[in-house]
C-alpha cells in the first residue's frame, strides 16, 4: 500500500525526533506577556510588558532588570494603551525573551552533523553558518492572541515575524476575547474583559466576534490607579506615595501617625518613568488588599429598599488597614468603595487632572450598547453566557455588582455570569483558551503552514483568521 501523501495543511508540523512538540501560545497585553505550551493549564512564562532602556541605550527585559533602580534607566512599553503594538522591533525582542527565557532554547544539533567529530579547520566558519541558520521557534507552531480592534497591518506584521524572524512551521492568530470564551467552555458568550489599560465588552457567536457588539473604554486597572492617586491627594494632609526602592528601613508607627523611615540616598535619582512603575506596584498591592466594589443592589450613592442610604451602610462596614512602604498606615473605610464606583456610575468618579469628567462609558453602559447592537434572537443567549475575565475583575465584589446591575437593567431576562474562582484562571483566561485550542487534534488542520505563507504572503492571515 502506498504511503499517504500529506498536503500542506495536513502535514504533521509538530512532530520532531519521534516526540510530539507542543505548540506555543503567546498572549501579549499592555501590562504583561503570557507564554507557555499548549495543553498546559497555566503559562510557564509571565513577563512584564514594560522594558528598560539603560544609559548605554541597551534594552533590558524582565522583572529583575526593570525593578532595579539604576541611574538613567528609562521605562517604556511597546504597546499603546489600547493593547496595539506601536514599537515592533522592541515588541519582537520582548516576546522572544518571554518565549526563549522560560520555554525554549535553541535546539541541539544532530551529533552526526554538528561538527564535534570533524577536523578543526574551517570550524569557525561552520559555526557562523550554523548560528545564522538557527531560529527561535523552528520546532514549534505558534498560536498568538490579539485584540478585537487590531489593525490589518499589525495582523500581517505578526505572521511575518513568526514565519520570517522565528522560523515557525505553522501559525494562527486568535482574538483574545474568543479565547477567553473558549477557556470558559463557551463558543457563544458575552465577554466582559477588564485588564490593565482597557475594559471591553464583546459578543461572540460560534467562535466569531460580532463586530457591531465591540465596546471598549479605558476603565481598567490603570484608571483605578488614577482614582487612587486622586483619593490620596484629597486626604488631609495629602498622602505621598513612596515606593519600596526609596526605603532603607522603617519603624512601626500607630495608625494615622506620620511615618518614621530612613530613605535611601542615590547619587543620581532614578528616572520619573522608573518611579511611576514602582508607584504602580504599591497601588496594585493596595487594589488587591483594600479596594472593594460596592456589590449592590443599587448604586453606592442611592437609597436602598429600607429607605436608608447605601453610603451610610458602607460606612458601617469594617475598614481595612494598609501599610505603605514607608510604614505609614491607616484604616480605609468607605473610601475603598468610592474609588471603584466610577466604573459603574460615571457621576461618582473622582476628578482626575487633565481628564474631563463623565466622558467614559461605564461597564453597565458598555454591556447595554453591546447587547443592543446584536440580533434580537441572540440577546437572551448572550445574557445567559456572560464570561468575566481580566485581572481587574478580581477586585472584591466585582461580579456581584455586575450581576445586580444587569438584573436591574434586564428585569425579565435570565442572567448567568461565568467568572472563574481561581485567580490564575481569571488573569490568564485568554491564554488558557489558546492552550485548549492549540492542543486539540482537530485544530491541527487549521494552522497556516509555512508553505501556505510562502504561497500567499502575509495577507493569508486576513483570509484565514477571522
Amino acid at each position: 500500500m502506498a504511503a499517504q501523501t500529506f498536503n500542506s495543511s495536513m502535514q504533521p508540523t509538530d512532530v520532531y525526533g519521534g516526540d510530539e512538540v507542543s505548540a506555543i501560545v503567546l498572549d501579549p497585553g499592555y501590562s504583561s506577556i503570557r507564554a507557555g505550551f499548549a495543553g498546559e493549564d497555566a503559562p510557564k512564562s509571565f513577563v512584564n510588558s514594560h522594558y528598560g532602556l539603560n544609559s548605554q541605550a541597551r534594552l533590558v527585559f524582565g522583572d529583575d532588570a526593570i525593578h532595579n533602580p539604576s541611574a538613567g534607566l528609562e521605562i517604556r512599553n511597546p504597546m499603546s494603551k489600547e493593547g496595539i503594538v506601536e514599537d515592533w522591533d522592541t515588541a519582537t525582542s520582548l516576546w522572544e525573551y518571554a518565549i526563549t527565557s522560560r520555554l525554549t532554547s535553541f535546539k541541539q544539533a544532530d551529533p552526526r552533523t554538528n561538527g564535534m567529530n570533524d577536523d578543526n579547520k574551517d570550524l569557525e566558519m561552520q559555526m557562523e553558518v550554523v548560528e545564522g541558520e538557527e531560529k527561535a521557534l523552528e520546532e514549534h507552531p505558534l498560536l498568538m492572541t490579539e485584540t478585537a480592534w487590531n489593525t490589518t497591518k499589525n495582523r500581517e506584521k505578526s505572521i511575518e515575524i513568526a514565519m520570517e524572524s522565528w522560523g515557525c512551521p505553522a501559525f494562527w492568530l486568535a482574538r483574545n476575547s474568543v479565547m477567553a470564551a473558549f477557556g470558559a467552555g463557551r463558543a457563544t458568550a458575552l465577554v466582559v474583559d477588564v485588564g490593565a489599560s482597557t475594559a471591553s465588552v464583546i459578543g461572540i457567536h460560534d467562535g466569531l466576534i460580532l463586530k457591531k457588539s465591540v465596546q471598549k473604554s479605558n476603565l481598567g486597572g490603570n484608571w483605578l490607579s488614577s482614582q487612587l492617586r486622586s483619593l490620596f491627594a484629597s486626604q488631609d494632609p495629602p498622602l505621598e506615595l513612596i515606593p519600596h526602592y526609596m526605603i532603607a528601613s522603617k519603624t512601626p508607627v500607630d495608625a494615622g501617625a506620620p511615618p518614621q523611615a530612613v530613605y535611601r540616598k542615590y547619587e543620581k535619582d532614578p528616572s520619573d518613568s522608573f518611579r511611576a512603575l514602582e508607584e504602580e506596584r504599591v497601588l496594585t498591592e493596595f487594589k488587591e488588599s483594600v479596594v472593594q466594589v460596592w456589590s449592590g443592589p443599587g448604586r453606592l450613592n442611592s437609597m436602598n429598599a429600607t429607605g436608608s442610604n447605601n453610603l451610610d451602610y458602607a460606612r458601617s462596614q469594617p475598614g481595612r488597614v494598609f501599610e505603605f512602604p514607608d510604614g505609614a498606615n491607616q484604616m480605609w473605610g468607605v473610601e475603598r468603595f468610592t474609588v471603584a464606583e466610577g466604573m459603574w456610575d460615571e457621576k461618582a468618579a473622582l476628578p482626575v487632572p487633565n481628564e474631563a469628567p463623565g466622558t467614559k462609558m461605564t461597564i453597565p453602559e458598555m454591556v447595554r450598547a453591546s447587547i443592543s447592537a446584536v440580533d434580537m434572537d441572540l440577546r437572551a443567549h448572550l445574557l445567559q453566557n456572560i464570561v468575566v475575565t481580566g485581572g481587574t475583575t478580581l477586585v472584591n465584589g466585582f461580579t456581584d455588582r455586575l450581576n445586580n446591575e444587569l438584573m436591574a437593567m434586564y428585569p425579565g431576562a435570565r442572567i448567568k455570569i461565568q467568572a472563574a474562582g481561581l485567580t490564575a484562571e481569571r488573569r490568564f483566561g485568554s491564554w488558557i483558551g489558546g492552550s485548549i485550542l492549540g492542543s486539540l487534534g482537530t485544530f491541527h488542520q487549521m494552522w497556516i503552514s509555512k508553505a501556505e505563507y510562502q504561497e500567499f504572503g502575509a495577507s493569508v492571515v486576513e483570509k484565514r483568521c477571522k
